[in-house]
């Protein structure tokens, strides 16, 4: 018998200063039975900082062929690709291939790391390739705000990532490795 998704539900508040976007959301969070809470919320996390009208999940674990969120326009052309985690370099250049824009959050500490020095070279040359690293103990915090149903709050400014429970906060220390134009 295969195991079945977890649901999880969240409200989630979004002020992100630095886009002057401001709205709430109601998501429905499948979490996949080899996905941890860590990665489920850094996806959440992702939709928090790209949130819009056409953003959504896609089915990310489960099919190689759609990234953890994307938006794609009216004809079904992809603007926007990301991928959680640790994606292989053929994986990233194949978003790139497919997507306007790619963003990949990576976190997890010393993997992480050791991730970024073996795919650097590489993904310097991606033109429309955007990685930020998820600090170490940033992402783990973020886990221990997961519950079934989750009220949360995002707040961006000057950069700066915070993510409240209203119970407890979380500092997201965010470090971009690359993005277009830079290198």
């Amino acid at each position: 018998m295969a195991l079945k998704a977890t649901i999880f539900k969240a409200q989630l508040g979004i002020a992100d200063i630095d886009r002057a976007y401001y709205g709430d959301h109601t998501v429905t969070l499948a979490r996949h039975p080899s996905e941890t809470d860590e990665r489920m919320l850094v996806r959440l996390l992702a939709f928090a900082l790209h949130a819009g009208d056409a953003l959504e999940f896609g089915k990310g674990l489960s099919t190689d062929d759609e990234p953890d969120l994307w938006r794609r326009d009216l004809t079904g052309l992809i603007e926007l690709w990301i991928d959680v985690g640790l994606p292989d370099e053929k994986r990233v250049r194949k978003a790139c291939g497919r997507a306007a824009e790619v963003f990949v959050y990576s976190y997890g500490g010393r993997g992480a790391d050791l991730w970024w020095n073996q795919n650097a070279g590489a993904f310097e040359r991606l033109r429309n390739l955007t990685v930020i690293d998820l600090r170490y103990g940033s992402s783990p915090s973020l886990a221990n705000l997961a519950t079934r149903n989750m009220d949360l709050r995002v707040t961006v400014q000057e950069r700066q990532i915070w993510v409240t429970d209203g119970a407890a906060t979380v500092e997201v220390e965010a470090a971009m490795l690359t993005a277009p134009g830079r290198g």
